[in-house]
């Protein structure tokens, strides 16, 4: 393995935490803390595996490839494939959930606290105007001031975090009290989709290239040494993160019984800061986390319209497309925090499962080889049982289905039930690999564009 040293492996590693640590992700484990309560710990562990530990994998998968991911992924999957997993992850993690997100989550902590119910609807549809009136200009006039504002705000964040979290153990909000819903029976598993919102695992796809590129600049070339320092490197965003969602969910478990349980992450955040420190501590907050989501929706809203701008062919112009993606997400972001975090459950469960056994798989593949079956085999079972899931996570019932595979399919009570299907996909690949030969796959020879 080519060497760096600590210092340079501490930049990268704070340099793959700043990217996966966004404002949107703060409202997430204090809602998880709140509705697990006594079982927050095995809720967060489950947590912790998508929301940190999966992103990371990604990164090191990407760097596996040199970088090359999405061509990788047309040559072992099919090219439809790859290209319909780009768009819908784009979607994803652009204008139908991750960018009105900013907004709405910039909102509940840091305008709704200040406002009377009477001006809610009023007060967030003239904010959340302003807000993406905002993103428009800095995404369509793109400078290094956004860019240096957003790695200004990160340590002022987190310094008034650390600051919360000494408050916070050192005199609890209150008790811990028992879980509920699906908290009670399966804390973990409960917890393992929970961290499919934070929607990191997608992002990593897509901005993974940038993480294996800066760390190719520090002289390492190597597939596999790229890998293992991304690991190395990684070990130290999640040991960060870890301890920034652990603290948030010990705030959300110790809460419920002075604040009740909270309609989403944002409010139970806001009250909390105010009991803390006062009405001046919201009013930091609301800046801090309004800029910091800001930047966030000026590189989202970017990145999405040239994104489309590329799949397009340049037929529709840049500009068009941001116009576009920026209206959608201000009508999306009024339909308030809480329907827009239940409107993308369903998307997220169809989808994370495939991509994660995507990543599995390219992780392992010195050892699968040019053996396109394995892959797409996985995938094919994956997809089936992802959907199955996505329509009962939507309130599509089909209770005759239902009852036979959760009487014979592992976990499928869980909305699990990929797991052992990918797996005997997988294993249905290599053996029918074995009567065709595995094909052979040519290295890649032109730089990624995709992404």
């Amino acid at each position: 393995m080519e060497k760096l040293s600590k210092g340079e492996l501490i930049s990268i590693g704070l340099m793959m935490f700043s990217i996966f640590f966004g404002a949107g992700n703060l409202i997430f484990p204090p809602a998880l803390g709140q509705a697990a309560g006594l079982n927050v710990l095995p809720a967060m562990a489950g947590f912790l595996v998508t929301g940190v530990g999966l992103p990371l994998l990604g990164i090191a998968a990407i760097a596996m490839q040199g970088g090359h991911y999405i061509e990788f992924i047309s040559r072992m999957t099919r090219p439809a494939f790859a290209t319909a997993l780009l768009v819908i992850l784009y979607l994803t993690i652009g204008p139908m959930f991750a960018i009105p997100r900013t907004g709405a989550v910039s909102f509940e902590i840091g305008i709704r606290p200040f406002l009377s119910e009477d001006n809610m609807v009023l007060g967030q549809a003239v904010y959340t105007a302003l807000f993406f009136l905002a993103t428009y200009y800095l995404a369509l006039n793109p400078s290094k001031l956004i860019d240096r504002v957003g790695k200004m705000l990160t340590p002022v964040l987190l310094a008034f975090l650390a600051l919360m979290f000494v408050r916070a153990f050192s005199s609890p909000l209150g008790e811990l009290i028992d879980a509920t819903g699906s908290y009670v029976a399966a804390p973990f598993a409960q917890g393992f989709q929970d961290g499919y919102q934070t929607m990191d695992l997608l992002a990593s796809i897509a901005i993974g290239t940038l993480v294996v590129n800066a760390v190719r600049e520090r002289g390492v070339s190597d597939k596999k040494d790229l890998g293992r320092v991304c690991l190395a490197a990684g070990m130290i965003a999640l040991t960060l993160m870890s301890l920034v969602y652990g603290s948030l969910a010990y705030i959300g478990a110790t809460s419920a019984g002075v604040l009740g349980h909270s309609a989403n992450g944002g409010q139970l955040l806001a009250d909390a800061v105010r009991i803390f420190f006062g009405p001046l501590g919201n009013l930091f907050l609301a800046v801090v986390i309004g800029l910091a989501c800001l930047t966030t929706s000026c590189g989202i809203s970017s990145g999405a319209a040239w994104f489309f701008n590329k799949q397009f062919n340049n037929q529709i112009s840049y500009q068009r497309l941001l116009l576009a993606i920026v209206l959608f997400s201000f009508v999306v972001s009024n339909f308030g925090l809480t329907q827009i975090i239940a409107l993308a459950v369903p998307f997220l469960v169809a989808i994370y499962p495939l991509v994660i056994v995507l990543v599995v798989l390219s992780l392992f593949h010195g050892f699968i080889g040019g053996r396109t079956l394995v892959y797409r085999c996985a995938l094919d079972f994956t997809l089936v049982f992802a959907v199955i899931d996505a329509l009962k996570a939507a309130g599509l019932q089909l209770p005759a289905l239902n009852a036979v595979l959760a009487e014979y399919v592992p976990f499928y009570s869980l909305m699990l039930g990929w797991l052992l299907p990918a797996l005997l996909g997988a294993v249905l690949g290599a053996v029918l690999s074995r009567f065709q030969g595995a094909e052979p796959i040519a290295p890649v020879q032109q730089p990624e564009s995709e992404v």
